[in-house]
């Protein structure tokens, strides 16, 4: 067998799946063992990815790659069917480096250490297969059996109020889970052939009602995964619970698997139904800033405050999802990835400051500055990157965004004005928020109950390194950003061309919007058929 005939990634899906089943016959009592053999499986998958990547995929193909496809279940038509491009590779590999890192910063769990390690393990596994999947019956399974593993890792490791926050993740997300199965079946059963492959699933011919309507169920399941508003409330509860590894996986990976689908979905599959939405993913972005960022300030919790953040972050992949421009699609990808790497370094810097003070509230530290130095300066490089500091990759990726948005010809002047100043409105809060953070976590009035005259550790080795191998990418692609932007450029020219395919046609049979007549937003740039029109008239 050759190199090339090797199933690369069945094998990068299964091996911490099959690796998880061993962990109930390691002999270890204390769980040593156990953490050295997850962090292993951890490792050898992201190097098996890395190694398949650099050796067999090809960054100027814009189609599917490293494609298998096998019968499963005849019966129901469900076929092993996995392949990656360029939207899906760059998520792969942040999945990779996030879930190996969390299992490292993992190393201190005690209660039901196998356990622990097996779900983090099938989690890992499900999160790849929802990314490569290119059957929907396949993606629904996969992201179905993420589900549990959260569940479980809130409730059994998480904090006072774990089981309320597991609870209303799984209730949300499993709510959201039915719009995925009733739209697929709905696009799956549409037309003459049933199919649940998703490249045949997106050239059918659907009705203009039907699409809307299947676009509509996407958006509240994938919204829900984001988040965005108003589905969002289930994140600060699950973030404010989570133990720092299973927050890192949250924010790094999880809620980029909404902004995946959305784009798979919502814009490769339905293009004629993104023309009417895409608008209202626009002003869902902006809302989803400004009020992420206003309601950042009200929290006095420390994580609940990095939660909203996120919130406001993924707005910029919504803007660039509307924007039908590649520098727009370009720079939502782009954001994805950067608000993995600068939120999982928060959230774990958040729980090393936890397991020194054991509060997360910021009105119960203070002073902290002084005694966990290196911890101050890391938590400063992370939220300067999450400010959007020139020189770190979120000033590349909302900078893309903006610049996507503002030249877009699709979207009025005027729609395009407000867009934009009211995300600079969001960006300016940002950093006040963030910096006000830093100031009452690091500065200000000392608390005696810390006791912060007594010996407090600061930042460790291990724990160093696991920031360092965050920071270093953040600012890899702040300077460099073509270390990323260059492995789904050519996917970005071909999303962005696929959506805009289908402009002139829906302008020349709606040419007064919906949008124009009762909100007076924005409005569809005139088709170049019609410009012919209006000329030789």
């Amino acid at each position: 067998m050759s190199l090339i005939q090797v199933p690369w990634l069945t094998a990068i899906i299964l091996l911490p799946l099959m690796a998880s089943l061993a962990i109930p016959l390691i002999p270890d009592k204390e769980g040593k063992t156990v953490r050295w053999y997850g962090l292993g499986v951890a490792l050898a998958d992201f190097a098996l990815m890395i190694y398949a990547f650099w050796h067999h995929y090809d960054f100027q193909n814009s189609g599917f790659q490293l494609v298998e496809k096998y019968s499963w279940i005849p019966q129901l038509g469900l076929n092993w069917s996995v392949a990656v491009d360029g939207l899906s590779m760059p998520l792969v590999l942040l999945t990779g480096l996030i879930n190996t890192l969390a299992i490292f910063a993992a190393w201190k769990v005690t209660n039901k250490p196998r356990l622990f390690y097996a779900l983090m393990l099938v989690m890992y596994s499900a999160q790849l297969g929802v990314f490569v999947a290119q059957d929907l019956l396949l993606f629904f399974l996969m992201w179905e059996i993420e589900l549990v593993p959260v569940y479980l890792l809130i409730s059994i490791w998480g904090g006072a109020k774990r089981r309320y926050a597991a609870t209303k993740f799984i209730i949300y997300t499993a709510a959201a889970s039915i719009f995925i199965l009733i739209a697929g079946f709905a696009m799956a059963f549409s037309g003459d052939t049933v199919t649940f492959d998703m490249a045949a699933l997106g050239m059918k011919d659907y009705s203009t009602a039907f699409e809307l309507l299947v676009y509509a169920g996407f958006l509240i399941a994938f919204g829900v995964k984001m988040p965005i508003f108003p589905l969002h409330t289930w994140l600060p509860d699950a973030h404010g619970e989570a133990s720092a590894p299973g927050s890192m996986i949250l924010a790094g990976v999880l809620l980029k698997m909404g902004g995946y689908a959305l784009i798979r979905f919502n814009i490769e599959m339905l293009p004629n139904a993104h023309v009417t939405f895409a608008p209202v993913l626009a002003i869902l972005g902006v809302v989803n800033i400004v009020y992420g960022a206003c309601c950042a300030f009200a929290q006095t919790n420390l994580k609940r405050r990095l939660a909203y953040s996120s919130i406001a972050h993924m707005g910029f992949v919504l803007i660039g999802i509307a924007s039908y421009t590649e520098i727009g699609i370009s720079g939502a990808v782009l954001q994805m990835v950067s608000h993995g790497l600068i939120a999982a370094s928060l959230f774990f810097l958040s729980g090393v400051t936890y397991e020194r003070t054991h509060t997360l509230m910021m009105d119960k530290m203070g002073g902290m500055g002084k005694v966990m130095p290196r911890t101050f300066a890391l938590f400063t490089a992370g939220s300067m990157a999450s400010l959007a500091l020139p020189g770190m990759s979120g000033f590349v990726g909302e900078l893309m965004v903006f610049l996507g948005i503002s030249s877009s010809d699709v979207y009025s002047s005027s729609f395009k004005v407000v867009v934009v100043l009211l995300s600079a409105v969001g960006v300016i809060l940002t950093p006040i928020y963030l910096l006000s953070m830093l100031r009452q976590v690091f500065y200000g009035k000392q608390n005696e109950e810390l006791h912060l005259d007594k010996f407090i550790p600061d930042v460790r080795p291990r724990e160093l390194f696991i920031t360092a191998c965050l920071l270093v990418p953040i600012i890899g692609i702040g300077l460099y950003p073509k270390l990323i932007t260059q492995t789904y450029d050519v996917k970005a020219v071909q999303l962005a061309a696929h959506a805009r395919q289908v402009l002139p046609v829906v302008a020349h049979q709606q040419p007064s919007s919906l949008y124009s007549r009762l909100l007076k937003a924005p409005t569809l740039a005139a088709s170049p058929v019609e410009n012919l029109v209006n000329i030789t008239d």
